[in-house]
């Protein structure tokens, strides 16, 4: 398994690059997020990496953050989705935009992607529920209480509770509002109850 690449870039291309590490030059594709952030042809790189070996080809994919390689993990999951696909979304859509757009079931955001088309996306959308709400926790549940590690507890309560990302996320707010950042765990969770259940 080759988990990361450090070496100099050799050329840069529309889906891909090389990089030569230590005389081995190393073809990898990428999301045009990571390509555009590559230093011009000469310069020193760092690329975390997923290997895909199938029967025909073995596939080196990059990625410049641990958030997209995760990402992107997730996605070649999903039954349909390949490697150049979940490239695709993720060179539209960054790991936390991906992720609001699963919390909230927005399949026409997926479907901006090439090669991803409204049932696709709609896979994507229901299948990664709850397996990407990390990265858009904050932006979920604002700035105050995304500080408050109660509030990030109790929103994780509630979605094992079964309630959906999305109601999940409006009802922790508003109870951390009420009861402001010194608020308990328990004493989040049982008004975000409260709130939930109006």
């Amino acid at each position: 398994m080759i988990a990361r690449l450090a070496g100099t870039l050799i050329e840069a291309g529309a889906d891909g690059a090389v990089v030569d590490v230590q005389g081995v030059g190393y073809a990898v594709l990428a999301s045009s997020r990571t390509l555009a952030a590559l230093p011009p042809a000469g310069g020193s790189v760092v690329l975390l990496t997923e290997l895909q070996v199938r029967e025909d080809a073995w596939t080196l994919f990059a990625f410049g953050s641990a958030a997209e390689r995760d990402s992107f993990r997730a996605l070649t999951g999903v039954q349909g989705v390949g490697g150049r696909v979940a490239l695709a979304i993720l060179s539209v859509l960054d790991p936390d935009e991906l992720a609001r757009a699963v919390s909230a079931g927005d399949k026409a955001m997926i479907a901006r992607a090439n090669g991803v088309g409204p049932k696709l996306a709609g896979r994507i959308a229901m299948e990664l529920q709850g397996k990407l709400g990390s990265p858009a926790l904050g932006a979920a549940l604002g700035p105050a209480a995304a500080r408050n590690g109660a509030a990030a507890d109790a929103l994780s309560a509630l979605a094992n509770l079964g309630f959906k990302p999305a109601e999940a996320s409006a009802a922790v707010s508003a109870a951390s509002d009420e009861l402001g950042a010194s608020a308990t765990l328990d004493a989040l969770v049982r008004l975000a109850l409260r709130k939930a259940a109006k």
